[in-house]
């Protein structure tokens, strides 16, 4: 096969040295160049196929011994899995395909898809061992589940600044959110073991005198050692947000992924 460039007309005759070239190529190749048939008979090339000029793609491209052709897309202010949803919706509605023919959506969405199966694992699976860590760590059901139960509620203010921001939800957003959830539980035991040792200090201390605990010790315990918690609590909240102020507002290779 020889190509040609694609001003050249295959169906217009022409005198220029590239159609004449072509020309004497093919009819030496049909006189020349031969095949040997099982009884070892040469048979011209010019019995077994016809050389023609013809205007054909500028490339071939193959995946998994298939024939395949590409159709970029690009979106804009689109999440990437909706945008994919209504374009397979508009597909099947409108484009009928011939045998042979099927249609596969790659690129960001592949990958996406393969990373959404992958946390579908990852994260029970993590929540899990967490909940068993917590639960050897305290050693009382009631605490692991405060800690569990908070890790929700962390995860509001994250939703409404993606609101807000106007993001899309995406892989880089669900490790965020990961991320967030760890954050979350990680000052939800520090605050709750101390407020355990505050209220266990009262609680020996009322046994030392003799006087039962009260509401008011209860809702002291709180206040004291919540206050005394409040300043390393926002040091390391703080400490964390100014390490992904450059990610929220780069613009940079790789930003689109928000």
């Amino acid at each position: 096969m020889e190509r040609v460039p694609d001003d050249i007309d295959p169906d217009t005759p022409s005198t220029s040295a590239t159609h004449e070239d072509f020309e004497a190529t093919r009819r030496a190749s049909q006189a020349r160049f031969s095949s040997r048939n099982t009884q070892g008979v040469a048979i011209p090339l010019g019995q077994l196929a016809a050389v023609q000029l013809r205007r054909g793609p500028s490339t071939i491209r193959t995946e998994n011994a298939h024939l395949v052709n590409y159709v970029y897309v690009d979106m804009h202010r689109r999440d990437i899995g909706g945008y994919v949803a209504d374009a397979q919706r508009a597909v099947s509605e409108q484009v009928s395909m011939a045998p042979g023919y099927h249609i596969e959506w790659s690129g960001q969405f592949e990958y996406m898809q393969r990373a959404k199966a992958k946390l579908a694992i990852v994260v029970p699976v993590t929540l899990l061992l967490i909940f068993v860590l917590l639960y050897l760590n305290f050693g009382r059901l009631t605490e692991t589940l405060i800690v569990m139960l908070s890790v929700p509620f962390a995860l509001v203010g994250g939703v409404w600044l993606m609101y807000l921001m106007n993001f899309n939800m995406s892989v880089a957003v669900a490790v965020g959110f990961i991320a967030l959830a760890g954050v979350a539980a990680e000052t939800s035991v520090i605050m709750l073991i101390y407020l355990d040792h505050a209220f266990a200090e009262i609680r020996e201390r009322r046994r030392a005198e003799g006087s039962p605990l009260t509401r008011e010790d209860l809702r002291h315990a709180i206040m004291e050692d919540a206050v005394e918690r409040v300043r390393p609590k926002m040091m390391t909240v703080t400490a964390i947000m100014p390490g992904l102020v450059p990610i929220l507002w780069s613009t940079g290779t790789g930003s689109e992924l928000m």
